[in-house]
């Protein structure tokens, strides 16, 4: 029984590990903790308020009041000069009244709809932080990944650096090289040693910025899961459709529009007539000698009509106007801007593609290049220090470019959904 509980335990373990070495992992992480996407969040929810705000227009509202008076009066003389008795009067009174907008011009109705275009705009926001959560993780994930590979390739440089220059004294002693060869591979060393260093800082700071995106610990990142691709459109027309449908930016910018028509739909209405419906009832009791009841309903319709307000409303509704018109030139650029970014992300997404592929086979290359210079150097063939050292930097040149190249694919991958409108953690496979 105990060995089938250690089993349970250890593969819930490593799907544990697995889980937290994979990018949604961290994603997850960074959308649960980010500071400004939970700020986004509060914004949304207190913009949701907007609509039972404005669906009051159409309520009827309550008021309840009541007061309570004690004079007394003294000192009381008639016309004729003689003194009355002081008197004393207690009266308290209570009211109920309710209010109904029978009709105002529209105005609530154009205030419930911008409310609903309020809170759209406020979801819009919303998804496009989480949106650029989404990448700033990805980023982060990938650009660590890539730090570690170059810190660790910088490492393996000088490691055989080192050996070189050990095997290099070596021969020097034999006589089989000069004392320029040994003095090239000990530059070479010094250089592979300045090169670890800034590659050992370069990962320093992705960490940091790793921990700040994600609010994790470091993972080890040699377990990182490098896997990672989304479903993106096949050519760059199928991507500017794709964005006028789901762009963020767009969307606002519709939405500001539609939101500045309201506004001036809200002015206009001003300056129509509103009426409404009042009842009131009320209890008033006065405590003196001797006791007053008196109970009263009141029901009154009231009409209004503004005229002139010194100019005021026709203000209003001219910078409303205005305003209108503001948010239309908005939207045609945004719909401009919008579509110069698709085609630049689109672009460095196939060029990223390409030289993914070229990288590549260069690392292939430089691969087999240095293998065979360094069988015959060592064997004390025609192959030079400057030949070996030469092949040496264009391996380690081809393998940081191919896990840059890596990098760069992936993200901008992300970089181009994120144009799009259609990153989400659901679409990462």
């Amino acid at each position: 029984m105990k060995k089938y509980i250690f089993i349970i335990y250890l593969l819930f373990s490593l799907s544990h590990l697995q889980a937290q070495d994979n990018l949604k992992f961290y994603i997850q992480k960074a959308l649960s903790n980010n500071l400004q996407l939970n700020a986004e969040r509060k914004n949304f929810e207190s913009t949701k308020q907007n609509k039972n705000i404005s669906r009051s227009e159409f309520l009827p509202s309550i008021t309840l009041s009541g007061d309570q008076a004690s004079t007394t009066s003294t000192n009381r003389t008639n016309q004729g000069g003689a003194s009355l008795n002081d008197t004393n009067l207690d009266s308290d009174s209570t009211k109920i009244s309710v209010d109904q907008k029978i009709f105002s011009g529209f105005k609530g109705v154009n205030t419930f709809k911008k409310s609903e275009l309020e809170i759209k705009k406020a979801n819009l926001l919303l998804k496009k932080v989480e949106q650029q959560t989404i990448l700033d993780a990805t980023s982060a994930y990938f650009d660590l990944i890539f730090k570690f590979k170059n810190e660790e390739f910088n490492s393996l440089n000088v490691n055989l650096f080192e050996r070189q220059v050990d095997s290099d004294s070596a021969r020097l002693q034999k006589g089989e090289i000069t004392l320029t060869d040994l003095a090239q591979s000990e530059s070479s060393l010094a250089g592979a040693r300045a090169n670890l260093i800034k590659a050992k800082t370069e990962l320093l700071a992705s960490k940091t910025n790793f921990e700040r995106v994600t609010r994790e610990k470091i993972p080890n990142t040699k377990n990182l899961n490098e896997n990672t691709f989304l479903i993106l459109p096949n050519s760059l027309n199928d991507s500017l459709k794709l964005a006028e449908v789901n762009n963020i930016d767009f969307l606002v910018s519709k939405l500001d529009y539609e939101i500045a028509i309201k506004e001036l739909n809200i002015e206009k209405a001003r300056l129509s007539p509103s009426a409404s419906l009042n009842y009131s009832k009320s209890e008033n009791s006065d405590f003196s000698s001797t006791v007053d009841n008196t109970d009263q309903e009141t029901v009154k319709a009231t009409v209004t009509w503004p005229i002139i307000k010194g100019g005021e409303n026709i203000s209003a509704i001219k910078k409303s106007s205005y305003k209108k018109e503001r948010y239309q030139l908005l939207l045609q650029d945004t719909k401009n801007r919008i579509n110069t970014e698709i085609s630049n992300a689109w672009s460095k997404y196939q060029s990223s593609k390409s030289v993914l592929e070229a990288t590549r086979a260069q690392l292939k290359a430089s691969e087999i290049a240095n293998e065979g210079i360094t069988l015959e150097y060592d064997s004390g063939n025609t192959r030079t220090t400057l030949e070996l050292i030469q092949s040496r930097s264009l391996l380690l040149d081809a393998r940081i470019a191919f896990a840059k190249s890596q990098r760069d694919f992936v993200v901008s991958q992300f970089e181009l959904a994120n144009q799009l409108g259609s990153l989400s953690i659901r679409s990462i496979k």
